[in-house]
């Protein structure tokens, strides 16, 4: 099949589809109006079904793999194509940017840009910020309002946490906002929180400043989009509310397994007037319960909506047989699942390598090996995943991988936009387009160091607290009778001078060239340069990347037609995602399985899959949804690969500074032996020659069940066995395998002579080592 793309600037009233087998568009004379929608020929019966729906809500059980993506695309196709659909009626929500990126250029691809530039296609937080900028005045901010992102939110509750004279052992920020947020994403506001024991009054006195903070800064947090667009989209006597349940024709969302309860209630609101609510989703992949989500709501959608047609998709188009059959083996045992059956028409495949492994070292040198083993069959590299359930477990795959210079990228590690030097610039940027910014203004306020000490801070965040003002707004009180010296008043004079030339000049100056003038009026890039270190150099690097970040923005705005303004850049970047920082470069991606999620690779090494770690520790007893969202995330880890999977179990593993013998994860048992091979990482490693529940083996047979709830691997106690060093050094020489207790076998690159030699050698998992030849034998 051929598409060819549409004119530049089609309207949607000219959009129409040419006879089947021409994809072709142009605007048809009057009688060719309505000839009907061409079926694309790799659409199957199910899909097809939730394509063609013509109205009504629309629930889509979309397995892994089944095409989702697809179906949404040609849906909305279709939408506008067979319905005439005006393409700015349709409001299509993702869950990421990245996803939002997809759609839109495969939407491109077949309605041509003038179509898709019209389409309502963006996150849930993307779409309410924009319509906040247009209805702000209803929920009273400025046009301005700024977006706080994680680190803003701490900076307020601390400082609410400080002027309350709470204790911040007691309760400590970050456990503050999570409760916040959670009372949010419920829909409640701090006058409608329930007290409890996780929620006495202090935290509710702790919530109300924090909001009427948010208010003083002219600012929102994330959860805080979605409500007021919700509280706007309800309101039934409301203008606002008229015309946003008014504005769709139809409504689609992607991943609905990971909605919240605001979330929903908006969705539901949009699609009030028409009742054309279609959603995608698969509770198999619901796995993000600790940040709101509820499965309930894809399960429950047909209590809401009991005229709802329903489809499922089965089939599964990304993986190999036996990948497919592990997958289902994991996500069967689920009690409260939706019924449905993953099959592929795909080959069998290699199958799912299960590996034991002696320790996290042994499990990191296998996955060094099995990464080199991709790479020599010219698997690229960008194709190649490695997964594990914490961020901790990284640390010495990532020294494995540097030992033996293979380039890799950790996703959801320390992001680009939390560096210091890009939170500082962006700090400049968003207090230039919002003053009332406190959290910005208290960040950059002496950054670079310009003499205004805390006592001036601190008086000025008391008048503003006295006036119930935003900071910025208080300067002019404090240089009146704020007691501060001659010395200190003339310091907060110059920034407030500063910052008011630049708000000036921001008002025809392009947002790159504004970034760029703040540095050189803050006299930050010259701090910088001054410092002439090697970090040093490496934050002005950040920075000129940061610039360069605007330079593309404005370079997109021009292609999709939005004028490029510094507003719209801070708003793109407020709304960024762990996984919408990948990068398109030939390296190896290291994630949380979490992180994985609406990704896939080629191959998969999915680690640590022992009891206390994946399921994680504590899940299970008394929350069996807890262990079924592990269970879950288990499939989602597996219905990752396309081609080879590998799972790594280790007897014993150091984490958090804590040796610990574990068992194998019990999902393990849950995968049929037809799609599975067992293999030792190395010849240190025990291997378990089945997976019963309540009793881990060894190859031989020799088995005892584990004493309840102990999480303890019974292994044989040969494997823990120290070598003695040996004198018989005379064989070891460059190229020689060589091995060592506790770094297992290496390879002699050189000796260093001596009274007693000393060998150097590079060991799988921990690279380069210098080790006397003593305590090395020949492998």
């Amino acid at each position: 099949m051929t598409v060819t793309e549409a004119p530049r600037n089609c309207r949607p009233d000219s959009l129409k589809i040419a006879p089947a087998g021409d994809w072709r568009y142009y605007s048809p004379p009057p009688d060719r109006i309505g000839m009907g929608f061409p079926m694309a020929p790799e659409l199957n019966e199910p899909q097809i079904e939730a394509v063609t729906h013509a109205s009504g809500p629309l629930l889509v059980f979309a397995g892994a793999g089944s095409g989702k993506t697809r179906v949404i695309t040609y849906r909305v196709f279709h939408l506008l194509a067979e319905h005439q659909v005006p393409p700015y009626r349709i409001l299509t929500v993702t869950f990421t940017n990245k996803a939002a990126g997809e759609l839109r250029e495969r939407l491109r691809r077949l309605t041509g840009e003038g179509v898709t530039n019209d389409l309502w296609v963006g996150t849930f937080h993307a779409v309410c910020a924009r319509f906040l900028r247009r209805y702000h005045d209803a929920v009273g901010l400025e046009r301005s309002f700024s977006i706080y992102d994680e680190s803003d939110q701490r900076a307020v509750v601390t400082r609410v946490l400080r002027e309350l004279g709470l204790d911040e052992r007691r309760l400590p920020p970050k456990i503050v906002l999570s409760r916040i947020h959670a009372e949010k994403r419920e829909g409640r506001g701090p006058d409608a929180v329930e007290l409890d024991s996780t929620f006495d009054a202090a935290l509710r006195d702790v919530y109300q400043r924090y909001q009427a903070a948010l208010v003083a800064a002219n600012a929102v947090d994330f959860e805080d989009l979605i409500l007021h667009v919700m509280r706007l989209a309800e309101e039934p006597e409301g203008i606002v509310g008229r015309e946003l349940r008014s504005r769709f024709a139809h409504v689609l969302v992607d991943e609905f397994q990971d909605t919240n309860l605001i979330q929903y209630r908006l969705l539901r609101a949009l699609a009030a007037t028409t009742q054309n609510l279609c959603v995608v989703g698969d509770d198999d992949q619901s796995i993000y319960r600790w940040r709101g989500a509820d499965v309930r709501l894809i399960r429950g959608f047909r209590r809401d909506f009991p005229q709802a047609t329903v489809v499922k998709l089965e089939q599964n188009y990304r993986s190999t047989g036996h990948i497919v059959t592990a997958a289902l083996g994991v996500i069967a045992p689920s009690a409260t699942r939706e019924p449905k059956r993953l099959w592929t028409a795909a080959e069998a495949g290699a199958p799912v390598r299960v590996v034991a492994a002696g320790d996290e070292r042994d499990e990191a040198a296998f996955v060094v090996r099995t990464i080199q083993q991709e790479l020599g069959r010219n698997t690229d590299a960008r194709q190649i995943a490695v997964f594990y359930r914490i961020h901790a477990q990284s640390r010495v795959i990532e020294e494995a991988l540097r030992g033996e210079r293979i380039p890799y990228q950790v996703i959801g590690g320390m992001k680009f936009f939390e560096r210091a030097e890009v939170k500082d610039l962006l700090g400049y940027l968003r207090l230039v387009d919002n003053p009332r910014s406190d959290a910005d203004l208290m960040r950059v306020i002496n950054v670079p160091a310009r003499g205004i000490g805390q006592k001036t801070v601190q008086r000025l965040l008391e008048v503003a607290t006295g006036r119930g003002s935003a900071a910025y707004d208080a300067i002019d009180a404090v240089l009146r009778d704020g007691g501060l010296g001659s010395a200190a008043k003339s310091k907060l004079v110059a920034f407030r001078d500063l910052v008011e030339g630049l708000r000036h000049a921001a008002t025809d100056t392009p947002p790159h060239a504004m970034a760029r003038l703040v540095l050189e009026r803050t006299g930050y890039r010259d701090a910088l340069r001054e410092e002439d270190t090697a970090e040093s150099d490496a934050r002005l690097e950040n920075i000129e990347e940061l610039v360069g970040s605007i330079v593309e923005y404005e370079a997109e705005s021009v292609d999709t037609g939005e004028p490029a303004t510094l507003r719209g850049y801070l708003e793109r970047v407020s709304l960024v995602a762990a996984v919408d920082g990948m990068k398109d470069v030939p390296c190896i991606s290291l994630m949380t399985v979490h992180g994985a999620k609406g990704l896939e690779f080629t191959s998969v090494i999915l680690t640590g899959m022992e009891e206390e770690v994946f399921p994680y520790r504590g899940v299970g007893g008394d929350h069996p949804e807890e262990l079924d969202e592990e269970r879950r995330l288990a499939y989602v880890a597996v219905t990752r690969a396309r081609e080879r999977l590998a799972i790594v179990y280790a007897a014993q593993r150091t984490l958090f500074g804590q040796t610990r013998y574990l068992a194998p994860s019990r999902f393990l048992a849950d995968l049929p032996r037809s799609a599975v091979v067992h293999e030792r990482a190395s010849a240190r490693a025990p291997i378990a020659g089945r997976f019963d529940r309540g009793a881990v083996g060894l190859a031989d047979g020799g088995c005892r069940s584990p004493a309840p709830g102990s999480g303890e691997r019974i292994v044989d106690p040969e494997f823990f066995d120290d070598l003695p060093p040996t004198d018989d050094t005379s064989g070891i020489r460059p190229g020689r395998r060589v091995f060592h207790r506790r770094f297992g076998e290496g390879t002699v690159e050189g000796i260093e002579s001596g009274a007693k030699p000393i060998v150097v050698a590079r060991f799988e998992g921990f690279g380069v080592r210098k080790i006397l030849a003593e305590f090395l034998e020949l492998a």
